[in-house]
């Protein structure tokens, strides 16, 4: 998907302009993968533009950054600001957003202790991850050859860029295979999560996902609708979740801040329950979108700028 350009970019508490937004060719973050980063939307809704959930993506930010030693040189208040600062700049009404914190030039070695943490933030206009349709009608999806990442081999709960080396595998294969997305297992073959959302399984009125111990990462829309199936009764457990799991399910969605909630319609040319968007699934996605879209705010997750 061709991003559009911003007017300016927010680097190391400066704006430049969007042309002017470089990094040097040494830079530890282009050798070793050493980034942390989030994904986060700015919607347009019924009662002015509003970031979803900012404080809650800005702390896993500062969590994931924590965990392989980077601090980063602002405050979470700083940071915040500056992603609101980015949005007002660039003049949008509805965007996507990215804060990236990542070790710059200084030295080369994979020792990163003595180069410097940067930290830029990027807007910029993005539809719909998987398209429109897909929120209507579901995608279909395969299960990859490819296994997620371990806790004991680089930590799945860091929000890092060098993980993404692990999606791109996942993405790649199921795209050439002819499917939107992949789901991967854990190194036990239990169920992880897809390239870059987290799943979610109903069966027999029960809504399962994946525990942290399978690999996934805690996405802030996972735990939206984990606190949305509380709200309508519905039964929540996290557990290791077995792969015929997914065939027998009655109803299968991925959650993420860029996916949102997309039904899944099949699953290695496995019909999931009637090949449509299930009730339930048809549920959360509406009480969602009627905080994204209404501007519905009882929860205090909407930050309106």
């Amino acid at each position: 998907m061709p991003i559009n350009k911003a007017k300016t970019i927010w680097m190391n508490g400066k704006f430049v302009n969007w042309d002017d937004a470089k990094i040097h060719i040494l830079s530890h973050v282009i050798h070793y993968g050493s980034c942390w980063f989030e994904g986060i939307r700015c919607y347009k809704t019924k009662n002015g533009s509003a970031i979803f959930r900012l404080r809650e993506h800005v702390n896993r930010l500062f969590d994931s950054s924590k965990i392989y030693r980077a601090g980063i040189p602002y405050s979470i208040q700083e940071i915040e600001n500056g992603i609101i600062e980015t949005v007002k700049a660039n003049d949008y009404k509805e965007c996507y957003i990215r804060p990236i914190v990542y070790r710059g030039y200084g030295e080369v070695g994979v020792n990163p202790l003595n180069c410097p943490v940067d930290v830029s933030i990027i807007a910029y206009e993005w539809g719909k991850y998987l398209g429109k349709e897909a929120l209507d009608n579901g995608i279909d999806v395969m299960v990859s050859t490819w296994q997620r990442n371990s806790a004991n081999t680089t930590p799945t709960l860091s929000k890092a860029a060098g993980n993404y080396l692990n999606s791109q595998l996942i993405k790649m294969e199921a795209v050439l295979s002819g499917y939107a997305e992949g789901i991967a297992l854990d190194k036990n073959g239990f169920v992880s999560e897809g390239s870059g959302e987290n799943l979610f399984i109903i069966k027999d009125g029960i809504l399962y996902t994946s525990s942290a111990s399978s690999g996934i990462l805690l996405g802030i829309t996972r735990d939206t609708v984990i606190k949305f199936a509380r709200e309508i009764n519905l039964e929540v457990k996290e557990l290791n979740i077995p792969r015929e799991f997914l065939i027998i399910a009655d109803e299968v969605f991925f959650t993420g801040t860029a996916a949102e909630i997309t039904p899944i319609r099949s699953i290695d040319k496995i019909q999931v329950g009637n090949g449509k968007v299930g009730p339930i699934t048809k549920q959360l996605q509406e009480k969602f979108f009627d905080i994204v879209l209404n501007g519905n705010n009882k929860n205090n997750w909407l930050k309106f700028i």
